[in-house]
């Protein structure tokens, strides 16, 4: 299992071409060596690569605007072959799909035929996940929806261990339940300050990493990023560092 930086939690600092790449080498210094495409600023694919190339990261995930994925779908196949990205990622459903059985059926309706042309080119739709995906209607999850009508070849998931957790989920069940459609994961940690749930470094919270890394390894994870959303004043960099030196040490 490989990780690596989601560069979403960089996004302040990605938003020029420069900066984009002063944070990559910078996360390359700290021994990563690869990292997700997510927040910063709308660079060209040439360019994205040429980044990577130089700092010595690899990109295999992204997540792309999902309008771009269902309406430009050659396109966005295209860009992801210049990067040399083999997983698409959606990074939220959009808010028409959010909220109920029927919502999440058209969002399978909507998005298999671009899933299906992604899987012919070679690729994979990940969607990654919030909480509100384990929402139940009619007794059954979203998430479950979602698994049983995409097919498992063309979609994936995501499973971002935090989300998981704070909508009451155990984070190790799901990658069991994901088992071979989890290539890729979020690692965050969560943590109880000032009576509310926070992001924190893996590590630094209470999530069972002992567990999380163990579901992980078991159900075929072959990328966990690292993902802060919310650093609460923290320097995002040190976060990084911090939750990289953690599960070095236990990888």
């Amino acid at each position: 299992m490989n990780i690596g930086a989601q560069m979403y939690t960089l996004r302040a600092h990605c938003q020029t071409l420069e900066d984009f790449e002063r944070s990559m080498a910078r996360v390359a210094a700290m021994g990563y060596r690869s990292a997700q495409i997510s927040g910063g600023g709308d660079f060209a694919a040439p360019d994205i690569r040429a980044v990577a190339d130089r700092c010595g990261v690899e990109t295999p995930l992204t997540h792309t605007a999902p309008q771009k994925i269902k309406d430009e779908t050659d396109a966005v196949i295209e860009a992801h072959r210049v990067m040399g990205a083999r997983y698409i990622g959606i990074g939220m459903m959009p808010v028409e799909y959010q909220g109920g059985a029927a919502r999440a059926e058209r969002f399978i309706r909507d998005f298999t035929p671009a899933a299906a042309k992604i899987k012919a080119a070679g690729m994979k739709l990940m969607i990654h996940n919030h909480a509100f995906e384990f929402e139940r209607f009619g007794g059954i999850t979203v998430m479950e929806r979602l698994a049983d009508g995409f097919d498992p070849d063309a979609a994936g998931f995501t499973l971002d261990v935090y989300w998981a957790a704070y909508a009451g989920a155990d984070p190790a069940f799901w990658l069991r339940k994901l088992s071979g459609r989890v290539d890729t994961v979020h690692f965050k940690d969560m943590a109880f300050v000032s009576g509310e749930q926070r992001m924190a470094p893996v590590g630094g919270g209470n999530l069972n990493w002992e567990a999380v890394v163990g579901a992980a390894r078991e159900s075929g994870v072959k990328w966990a990023f690292v993902e802060q959303d919310d650093c609460y004043g923290e320097d995002p960099f040190d976060c990084l560092e911090r939750s990289l030196a953690f599960l070095t040490a236990r990888l």
